[in-house]
């Protein structure tokens, strides 16, 4: 537990006192938002925001982590699916300021790339850690053997987290404080299976410091965004500790709201094209809110009420699968 609280409190302090240096950093070379045209109109206001934030919540991870550690391979191979994923952000929200533009890098390229971190992360999870290939259904206690298909399963997961995230990531502090919440969970999932799991725990404790401590300067109103670099890094760190832990079907609850706001967007999209018309507003869900005229705190409090309902009964329902 030492090792947890120490490292989670150092990146939290990490975060506070090199972020203001860093938001004049990016303000004095003019790496601001760009905000999507076709965005909520209060948004416009945004623009020019300061964003790459998430180059300093891993910066804040990777120190205490690095000094740490055991270098245990389930924890490393989450700690290297999270800072790939970082890297990939980074490069598209370079590419995005350098083009002064909302898009960055190719689809293609973002996929090939997600699709060689999900096999790097799969080799360490079956041939260094030995775990199992398989989908453990802890609502019943069933194993599904998934053999070759194991791979799959982990760039889904991968691949749906990162994403998940990503549109979570549209109002400030929202992104930050649900993935904190679900990294929370981690901690305790972590934490009660024992000594095996000591290095996870720790690497889990130190993300939630990290995104507590961005919170900081990422709360409303935000003074710097995490950018594709948080938001595709705390992603990855979330799946790899979904891989790693056999959680990856009790991730749909423990991240429950990063499913609801996926969902609310392959519902939009599916609803436009098959009938011409939305079933919300606007997708994601939460600009959906915002056009309903509920206040940016007003829904971002909310979203964390039922991140934290969510991740509250996940892992439950982990203890009870464990017998603990």
């Amino acid at each position: 537990m030492g090792r947890i609280l120490f490292g989670g409190t150092a990146a939290l302090l990490i975060c506070i006192f090199l972020s203001p240096k860093f938001i004049e950093f990016l303000r004095k070379r003019e790496f601001g938002q760009h905000i999507r045209e076709d965005g909520p109109e209060g948004h416009h206001l945004k623009a020019g925001t300061p964003t790459m934030g998430g180059v300093i919540v891993f910066l804040a991870v990777s120190i205490p982590f690095l000094i740490l550690t055991d270098f245990e391979w389930r924890s490393m191979g989450v700690f290297g699916a999270a800072l790939a994923c970082a890297l990939l952000g980074f490069a598209d929200d370079y590419t995005k300021l350098v083009k002064r533009r909302s898009l960055g890098l190719r689809a293609r390229t973002k996929l090939l790339v997600t699709i060689a971190i999900s096999l790097g992360l799969w080799f360490i999870a079956q041939h260094e850690a030995h775990l199992q290939p398989n989908l453990w259904l802890r609502f019943v206690d069933y194993h599904i053997e998934l053999g070759p298909l194991y791979p799959v399963l982990i760039y889904l997961v991968v691949a749906g987290t990162t994403s998940a995230v990503n549109l979570t990531d549209g109002l400030d502090g929202l992104a930050a404080g649900c993935a904190a919440i679900v990294l929370l969970a981690y901690v305790g999932i972590t934490f009660i299976t024992g000594e095996g799991d000591a290095d996870l725990a720790m690497l889990a404790g130190v993300l939630v410091g990290a995104c507590i401590g961005f919170l900081w300067f990422n709360a409303f109103p935000a003074t710097i965004f995490m950018g594709d670099t948080g938001s595709l890094g705390l992603g990855g760190a979330i799946a790899g500790l979904a891989v790693m832990t056999k959680t990856e079907l009790l991730l749909v609850l423990l991240g429950g709201i990063f499913v609801i706001e996926a969902l609310s967007v392959v519902i939009q999209v599916i609803s436009f094209q098959t009938t011409r018309r939305r079933v919300f507003l606007m997708a994601p869900i939460h600009h959906h809110f915002e056009l309903k005229a509920w206040s940016e705190t007003k829904i971002i409090l909310r979203f964390w009420i039922v991140a934290s309902i969510c991740g509250a009964i996940g892992f439950t329902i982990y203890r009870q699968s464990r017998g603990i």
